[in-house]
């Protein structure tokens, strides 16, 4: 409970909680080889792939396809956003303080932390 409660409010909850996951089983050294073992996957993928990129936008076939990806992607990110909206807008109370702190986050650039 404690990595999902960190996780919820620090960026990269996935990140943060396999780092706390590794620490509470084998101390700093399991910290340092989860944060490894969560990181360098992904690391290592966009470092093959980065080259091929540009080949494959030069390709009709392959632009459109990675063009819908980034469509599918967002049409997710929107999806889980109304949900999650949905989830915790539950009162008045609740809207209103939402209200409150998007305005502060997006118009003044309050840390939203």
């Amino acid at each position: 409970m404690d990595a999902v409660t960190v996780g919820q409010f620090t960026p990269g909850p996935v990140f943060t909680t396999a780092t706390f996951i590794g620490y509470v089983l084998a101390g700093v050294p399991g910290a340092l080889l989860a944060t490894l073992g969560i990181c360098l996957p992904s690391f290592v993928f966009v470092a093959t792939s980065s080259p091929l990129i540009p080949r494959m936008r030069r390709s009709a076939w392959a632009r459109r396809f990675l063009d819908g990806v980034n469509v599918a992607s967002l049409g997710l990110m929107a999806t889980v956003t109304w949900q999650l909206g949905r989830a915790a807008l539950v009162d008045w109370v609740t809207v209103g303080t939402a209200l409150v702190a998007s305005v502060f986050v997006f118009r003044f650039r309050m840390n939203s932390a």
